[in-house]
């Protein structure tokens, strides 16, 4: 059986540690903190859990940071989690037989990272990342920040989730702002962006509603010869939204189209292309997007993924669509197919009172 060194980096997380430590301290053979700066009780904390706690001052570096919490493992393979990430009670099963059975010439471990959960408890909007690594390898975080676990050889895809909460006030505004000065301090030293740089950095714009800036930077990262195809994809995904609120439809359409450069259509630009269409009440080329969302499989998807484009949303785009051309059957057909996915959900329900009603008439 494999041993797990679990390293993490924190500061001023009184609020979560603890859950998080909890959830994994029974598979893990040491935790490493590497606190930051916290001014709260997160040191104190962390105190009953490990006696290795190490200070690292903060160099507007998270890949700095994590590398010095790596440095500091001593077991077979490296378990890295953030302080409001949890491993729920299946996931913890999970993992304790992966850690009786995972294969020694096995390099690195992904898992899905679960950022949204539907009011069902179902997952809705999660993506891979490469939690538990070889040590031996050395593998290396990249970037000061958005940072990333630059990894190799033989990568198993486990079926196990970690599962972030967002229960900390004001944290994501805190981080977004922290992110977006770092990107902006680099400007000013004339620091040459990496590819990844530059669409993190575009996203941070985005988010900042500075959209014409944001298109700027998308624009070079999607130019250059480099980058991840799925970016790529997202980049184009985030310039059709940021072109929708400008209302400059045509360019919104475009972007969309564009996605299908670098891989098969996927059920979420289907879907987007669907309100495209829908908006401009143009029926028949909505329902052939909104249809090939649905017959498309879209399986282990490595970028970000939101479960809504591959299963409820497009029936009840085509419920409504299908009505508004006069096809009842398939608008009642598809209702009944999203009935089943989301019974409570309001549409839904004023959908399900509308065909008892007039729809019968």
């Amino acid at each position: 059986m494999i041993t797990i060194s679990l390293c993490m980096i924190v500061k001023n997380e009184e609020e979560v540690l603890a859950g998080c430590l909890n959830s994994v301290k029974e598979y893990c053979d040491e935790i490493i903190i590497v606190d930051t700066g916290s001014t709260d009780e997160t040191k104190k904390i962390a105190s009953k859990f490990t006696k290795k706690i190490y200070d690292f001052k903060w160099i507007d570096d998270f890949s700095a940071a994590r590398n010095f919490a790596f440095s500091k493992a001593r077991m077979d393979f490296i378990f890295w989690l953030d302080a409001d990430d949890i491993l729920l009670e299946n996931d913890q099963k999970k993992l304790r037989n992966l850690k009786k059975s995972l294969n020694t010439d096995i390099d690195a471990v992904s898992m899905n990272y679960i950022l949204q959960f539907d009011e069902y408890g179902k997952p809705s909007f999660y993506f891979r990342r490469h939690r538990l690594v070889k040590r031996i390898n050395n593998f290396q975080w990249k970037g000061q920040v958005h940072e990333y676990l630059e990894v190799g050889g033989n990568i198993l895809q486990a079926d196990i989730a970690v599962t972030h909460r967002k229960n900390k006030k004001n944290k994501d505004q805190q981080s977004s702002d922290r992110n977006i000065k770092i990107y902006e301090k680099r400007l000013e030293k004339n620091e040459k962006f990496s590819p990844r740089d530059l669409y993190y950095y575009a996203n941070e714009l985005k988010d900042h509603r500075q959209y014409n800036k944001a298109i700027q930077y998308y624009q070079k990262f999607i130019n250059c010869d480099q980058g991840w195809y799925e970016d790529k994809i997202r980049a184009c995904l985030y310039m059709s939204d940021i072109y929708r609120v400008k209302k400059e439809h045509e360019n919104e359409c475009k972007l969309l189209l564009q996605t299908f450069k670098y891989d098969k259509p996927r059920p979420e630009t289907c879907c987007k292309l669907g309100d495209y269409f829908l908006r401009k009440k143009l029926y028949y080329p909505a329902i052939y997007w909104f249809e090939t969302a649905v017959r498309t499989k879209y399986k282990n998807p490595q970028g970000f993924h939101h479960e809504a484009f591959s299963t409820w949303y497009p029936h009840l785009s085509l419920c409504f669509s299908y009505w508004r051309i006069g096809n009842k059957e398939k608008s009642i057909y598809h209702h009944e197919i999203v009935k089943n996915i989301r019974p409570n959900d309001p549409k839904v329900l004023y959908n399900e009172q509308f065909f008892n009603g007039t729809a019968k008439k």
